[in-house]
């Protein structure tokens, strides 16, 4: 019976810990979207409510109709999707690669993509930046006229993808490790070539790794700043990040605005995370055979 009490106890203080941790966790957020809320003279308020009194959603229409928040919002779901699409597409095959050959360099290709990952982002800024302009990828020019996409978009996308795709190599590495080779040998014996069983067989198997490489290439290029502020110069072509700065004036800042953008940005995110959160748990805890 002790026993009993005990585990019961230990349950209640788990999720007491648990419910405070949420909060903690959440409270920030909250006050983000309590001040998106607030009227323009009520936005030094000290109180501590979350639904400010005489709250409106006037920041929101003000930057949806008024601001050019569509426009940086179009060419961040631009960057962003090519960002995952080629983030994926070659960490899956680079990652089976050196998962599954044996060939001279491959040891000194994977501790290269580690090395990569001792340097912060910023030491990388001027020489690639440099590099891209040597192409032609820093210049505001539209390539693909009915998607707005310009050529400093193709030098964030580059950009974003090479910084990303070391860990995404390492992380897909790990995960067909874990998938018996039994399996593309049975399928080639089968009659399938070496892509088709990567195609049918393994893919399949690592997709919880997938959505990790992808979750990850996307918060890459949802959330960057320094390297779009470097590489973008036209309002128009702004991605989200660097264009919510133009919110904050020399003498002014319009924070109900500026906490209204915070909290658009977030709902793609949130919605993402809990559309993809079992695989998330996969990814992290199965292997490629269930018994």
């Amino acid at each position: 019976m002790s026993v009993k009490k005990d585990s019961k106890w230990k349950k209640i203080v788990f999720h007491l810990i648990l419910i405070i941790s949420v909060i903690i966790a959440l409270y920030p957020a909250l006050r983000v979207f309590g001040t998106s809320l607030r009227p323009d003279d009520a936005l030094h308020s000290k109180s501590l409510r979350i639904i400010p009194p005489n709250a409106t959603f006037k920041a929101y229409r003000e930057l949806i109709f008024e601001k050019d928040f569509l426009i940086w919002l179009r060419n961040s779901l631009l960057v962003t999707f090519f960002t995952v699409t080629i983030g994926v597409s070659l960490a899956a095959t680079a990652g089976y690669v050196f998962s599954r050959k044996r060939f001279p360099g491959r040891k000194s290709g994977l501790t290269f993509f580690l090395v990569t990952q001792m340097f912060p982002a910023t030491m990388l800024l001027l020489p690639m930046y440099l590099l891209l302009s040597q192409f032609g990828l820093t210049q505001q020019t539209i390539v693909v006229p009915f998607l707005g996409l310009a050529k400093a978009h193709l030098g964030l996308i580059i950009m974003y993808s090479s910084t990303a795709l070391p860990l995404c190599v390492w992380q897909m590495k790990g995960y067909y490790d874990t998938i018996p080779e039994s399996l593309e040998e049975a399928a080639l014996v089968d009659g399938l070539n070496q892509f088709q069983a990567f195609y049918k067989i393994i893919l399949p198997l690592a997709k919880p790794a997938l959505v990790i490489t992808a979750l990850f290439s996307f918060m890459t290029a949802w959330n960057e700043y320094m390297v779009a502020r470097v590489v973008m110069t036209d309002n128009s072509l702004y991605t989200l990040p660097v264009g919510l700065t133009n919110l904050a004036g020399e003498f002014n800042t319009a924070w109900s605005q500026f906490a209204a953008a915070s909290v658009l940005i977030m709902i793609p995110v949130m919605a993402i995370f809990l559309l993809l959160s079992r695989y998330l748990v996969g990814g992290l805890t199965l292997g490629g055979v269930k018994g």
